[in-house]
C-alpha cells in the first residue's frame, strides 16, 4: 500500500502555531474548565475524564490564529469562542461514540463504555448547554447565529450520514455533503468566528470560512483513509472502525468506482451484513491496494488543501498566516 511521505514543515507548522498560542491555548483550557464546574459528581467524573483524553484542540487553535490573523486586539472574546468551539467539538464526540457503539478513543476508553449511552448523551447536551450560556454571554448576534447554525448542522450530518449507513454504493456528492456538514461546517466557524469579532469585511470572512470550510474537508478525508492504514497506538481508535460500523467513507467510494461488478457486489453484500470481520476488512484492503484507492484520497484531498491555501490570499503576508497556509499541509500527510 503506497503513502504519500509526511512533509515536515507541516508538522513544524501545527507545532510552531501550537507553541505560538500556548498561553492563550492555557486559558481556554482554563475557561472550559470553569464552566463545565457543577455539583453533579457524574457530570464532573465524566467531564474531567472526556477533556482528559487529549485531541490537537485544533478548532480552538484555529480561531485563536484567525483572530490573530485578522489583528483582534480587543481582550478576550478570541479565548472565550474558542473555549465554544471546542465545547461543540467535544460534545459531538461524545454523541458520536454513542451512535457509533464506539469503545476506544485517543487510546482510551470511550465514556459510554464506562458509563453507559444515556449519561453520554446527556453530558453531550450538558456541554452543549454551557456553550450557548458562553454565546449568549458573548452579545454578539453574527456570532451566535454562526455557531448555532454551525451546531444544528452537524446534528444533520449526523442524520445524514445514518441515513445512508451499510450503502456502499453511496455517491461521492452525497459523501462530500455528510462530511461537509459533520466536520467542515465547524472548522469552517471556527476560523470565520475569529474575523467577526475581529470587524473584517464580507470578503475576509467569506475568505476565512472557504479556508477553514476546505481545511476541514481534507482533514476528514485524509481521516477516513487513515481508518486503513494508520496504527492503532498513533491513531488512538480502532483501525477499520468506520468499516466495522458499516459506514461508507471516501476509501470505499473509490474502491466502489473502480471495481468489477462481482467485486462491487462483493462490497455490497459486506455494507449490508450486521457485521463484519477482520478477514473481510484485509479482503476490502487488497481490493484497495489493487485500485491504489489511498493515492486517490490523498490526491482528491490535495485539491481541498490547495483550496484552502489559496483562501488566505487576500489577507497581507505575515508569519501567522504563512503558519495557517503551511498547516493545510497537515491535514494531509498527518498520520494521527
Amino acid at each position: 500500500m503506497n503513502i504519500i511521505p509526511i512533509k515536515k514543515n507541516a508538522f513544524n507548522a501545527f507545532d510552531t502555531l501550537k507553541s505560538s498560542f500556548q498561553e492563550r491555548l492555557g486559558q481556554v483550557e482554563e475557561l472550559i474548565q470553569t464552566k463545565l464546574s457543577t455539583e453533579v459528581d457524574l457530570v464532573k467524573q465524566m467531564t474531567d475524564y472526556h477533556l482528559s483524553s487529549g485531541g490537537k484542540r485544533l478548532r480552538a487553535l484555529l480561531t485563536l490564529a484567525s483572530a490573530n490573523l485578522s489583528n483582534y486586539k480587543d481582550g478576550g472574546r478570541d479565548i472565550n469562542l474558542a473555549a465554544c468551539v471546542e465545547l461543540i467539538h467535544s460534545a459531538t464526540l461524545l454523541h458520536d461514540d454513542v451512535i457509533d457503539e464506539s469503545t476506544l478513543r485517543r487510546n482510551k476508553k470511550t465514556t459510554n463504555s464506562i458509563w453507559g449511552n444515556q449519561s453520554s448523551i446527556l453530558v453531550g447536551d450538558y456541554l452543549l448547554s454551557r456553550c450557548f450560556e458562553m454565546m449568549v454571554n458573548d452579545g454578539d448576534l453574527n456570532v451566535l447565529k454562526l455557531l448555532s447554525s454551525t451546531s444544528a448542522m452537524i446534528a444533520q450530518g449526523e442524520v445524514l450520514q445514518l441515513q445512508h449507513k451499510g450503502k456502499a454504493d453511496l455517491l461521492e456528492e452525497t459523501y462530500l455533503k455528510i462530511i461537509n456538514m459533520k466536520t467542515a461546517a465547524l472548522f469552517s466557524a471556527a476560523v470565520e468566528v475569529g474575523g467577526i469579532i475581529a470587524k473584517k469585511n464580507k470578503n475576509e470572512l467569506e475568505a476565512l470560512a472557504s479556508y477553514g470550510k476546505n481545511l476541514g474537508t481534507a482533514f476528514q478525508i485524509a481521516d477516513d483513509a487513515l481508518d486503513f492504514y494508520s496504527k492503532e497506538k498513533i491513531f488512538g481508535k480502532k483501525i477499520g472502525k468506520d468499516f466495522f460500523e458499516g459506514k461508507t467513507t471516501f476509501p470505499i467510494i473509490i474502491t466502489f468506482q473502480r471495481s468489477e461488478q462481482y467485486e462491487r457486489d462483493f462490497l455490497k453484500m459486506l455494507f449490508v451484513k450486521k457485521e463484519r470481520t477482520e478477514f473481510e476488512l484485509n479482503k476490502v484492503i487488497e481490493l484497495m491496494n489493487k485500485y491504489k484507492t489511498l493515492d486517490a484520497c490523498f490526491k482528491r484531498a490535495e485539491h481541498f488543501v490547495n483550496v484552502a491555501h489559496d483562501s488566505l490570499a487576500i489577507f497581507e503576508n505575515s508569519k501567522i498566516k504563512k503558519l495557517l497556509q503551511d498547516l493545510t499541509q497537515f491535514s494531509l500527510k498527518r498520520d494521527f
